[in-house]
């Protein structure tokens, strides 16, 4: 192998025993190497395990081998890091995906809204494990749109399946907050800009992460908005207030007649390279 794979691939080994490390060996340039859908029978096949009797040794580091996921994470991003975004603010996106999985023992899984197939007018729906998934979006100098690396992704199970477990169901975006704390530990003294789509918009949620994290979503037409809480007065007797005045909602500064629209060009815009956005302030 060229000396940038060793490198590369050896920086998990402290994460495996020895013996196991020979096995995710196999299984890392399998699945570098495989062509189409990046399964495990795939990497086995274009690695030559297609005829070996005991293949499964391979497989035991899935389904047998104990390893820290969450670690090998960190080392993924340390890595990309180093590799693409040395310097400046750390870009990430964060969205869920839908992994269409069957199985009797496939407990996690739920019926959520397919995002692809659907639109405002037309809704589909789509079983499987929905997992929420942070990316590292990097500009490289040879591709005209912004690339996204995943690192790290998260199961959320059903709300069904907590229930059958006995355990609390956790909603999206609080999952999303724990994984933001988590890369903000990472990677402690770089700027972290995270962007995201109006699943997450949540004000309380965004709000337990503004100071370590700076989270770009995008908000509803109609989304209740309100000034920063006044500051409690001197022998004030009831209990402080949480919120200021009521600010008017996007829908209502788009159609005001006082809103003054300015231009401003923007570059890359889904792949075109500049379009004129009108904005307010």
């Amino acid at each position: 192998m060229p000396c940038e794979f060793v490198a590369l691939i050896a920086a998990f080994a402290p994460l495996f025993s020895q013996p196991v490390f020979q096995h995710v060996h196999v299984l890392l340039l399998g699945a570098i190497l495989a062509p189409g859908k990046r399964t495990v029978t795939p990497a086995f096949r274009v690695m030559g395990k297609n005829r070996d009797p005991h293949f499964q040794n391979d497989h035991r580091v899935l389904n047998r081998a104990i390893w820290a996921s969450r670690a090998a994470a960190q080392i993924l991003l340390g890595l990309l890091i180093s590799a693409v975004a040395r310097s400046g603010p750390v870009v990430l996106g964060l969205d869920d995906t839908i992994e269409r999985r069957r199985g009797d023992k496939i407990a996690a899984k739920g019926i959520y809204r397919d995002p692809v197939r659907s639109s405002h007018a037309h809704f589909v729906k789509a079983s499987g494990l929905r997992g929420l998934a942070l990316m590292l979006l990097v500009r490289l100098p040879w591709a005209q749109r912004v690339w996204a690396w995943p690192f790290l992704t998260c199961l959320c199970p059903s709300q069904r399946d907590d229930e059958q477990r006995g355990r609390a169901h956790r909603k999206l975006t609080d999952r999303a907050r724990r994984l933001l704390f988590l890369v903000a530990r990472w990677l402690p003294g770089r700027d972290l800009v995270v962007t995201a789509d109006s699943r997450f918009a949540a004000l309380e949620r965004l709000e337990a992460v503004r100071a370590q994290v700076a989270v770009v979503p995008r908000l509803r037409l109609d989304a209740a908005l309100y000034e920063p809480a006044p500051e409690r007065r001197a022998k004030q007797t009831r209990r402080p207030r949480k919120k200021g005045r009521r600010l008017p909602t996007l829908q209502q500064v788009v159609t005001a007649q006082a809103t003054q629209w300015q231009g401003v060009t923007v570059k890359g815009w889904y792949g075109q390279r500049e379009r004129t956005v009108d904005i307010v302030k």
